[in-house]
């Protein structure tokens, strides 16, 4: 008998709704298995990956100039990251007003309980005296218990986390993310910017195929987690970059006819269908002006590298 989706795991019912659309897509949040997060570690040591480098740079470059527009009134503060992965980046600015005598504590969220583990042991172990409290699951949910706590809250959304919206979506979510701040909380949010479109699609599309993998390896999660037979080998990973709507898109196509079985259920996938795997916008500094105002916050700073290729974002909670 067919299972009821109601009885399915989320990752189960989210994929079997992905795969039986008109319009075949997975959603890149199931990327970060332990697999998944060990390949992204990689991904962001690429030469073509300038984003990792970018934002460091910005972090060890403009610390002291964060700092300020964030606490300029020393009160007590609640850092909250949504997406935190390694913390390789907020490890620069964590150790950074710990030396400045700022009172905070800091909340790592992220759907990946391997990754959080993995970050409460390196934090305790390299920076003596942080606050620590990690939070798995879902970033609403988070914040929906964190919210209602005193502190000042500031969300830490880094990497260009953003960019895996598309414009539409990217407001919705930002929309629904400050109905959880208090009037003068804060959003640290970290963007990419448009740019020469050959070094964008380099990055999703790096000479050593560890992107390649990071897709490829979700279809394996699947095969794992659902009993499904997927076969990597018949599938090209097929990147493109749209320099007019500043999205970068990627796909997996199935390069023959295939049926593919997971629970109990089956989907034909025709020779060259694509399954939409990830979305990686970018934006100009108008563009980023308008996302704010139409999501409910009213732009602060922005603090760019070198080359004005990426740019962290300060934005306050429209009172």
């Amino acid at each position: 008998m067919t299972k009821e989706i109601s009885t399915l795991t989320p990752f189960a019912e989210d994929v079997m709704e992905g795969l039986m659309s008109e319009n075949k897509h997975l959603p890149s949040k199931y990327f970060y298995d332990a697999k998944g997060d060990s390949l992204f570690q990689q991904i962001m040591h690429l030469d073509e990956y300038y984003l990792t480098r970018k934002e460091l740079e910005i972090f060890e470059t403009h610390k002291a100039a964060i700092l300020e527009a964030i606490n300029g009134d020393n009160e007590p503060l609640r850092i909250i990251e949504l997406g935190a992965g390694d913390g390789l980046k907020t490890k620069v600015l964590l150790k950074y007003f710990l030396s400045q005598g700022v009172d905070f504590i800091y909340t790592p969220v992220d759907i990946s309980g391997n990754v959080l583990e993995i970050l409460e042991q390196n934090l305790t172990a390299e920076i003596p005296g942080l606050k620590i409290e990690t939070y798995e699951g879902d970033y609403f949910d988070a914040l929906k218990g964190i919210s209602e706590r005193p502190e000042k809250d500031i969300v830490f959304f880094l990497g260009s986390n953003v960019g895996n919206f598309s414009r539409e979506e990217a407001e919705k979510f930002l929309s629904d993310l400050q109905k959880f701040l208090k009037a003068g909380d804060l959003l640290f949010m970290g963007v990419d910017l448009k740019k020469d479109p050959a070094i964008i699609l380099n990055a999703y599309n790096d000479s050593q195929g560890v992107t390649r993998e990071f897709n490829l390896n979700l279809l394996d999660r699947i095969n794992t987690e659902m009993g499904a037979n997927f076969d990597r080998d018949q599938f090209l990973h097929y990147p493109y970059y749209n320099p007019h709507t500043g999205e970068c898109r990627s796909y997996l196509i199935s390069k023959s006819e295939q049926e593919i079985t997971f629970e109990e259920e089956s989907v034909v996938l025709r020779a060259w269908e694509a399954i939409f795997m990830e979305i990686s916008k970018k934006y100009d500094r108008k563009q980023l002006e308008q996302l704010a105002k139409a999501s409910g916050f009213c732009p602060v700073q922005s603090f760019l590298d070198s080359d004005n290729w990426f740019a962290d974002v300060l934005w306050q909670k429209e009172k």
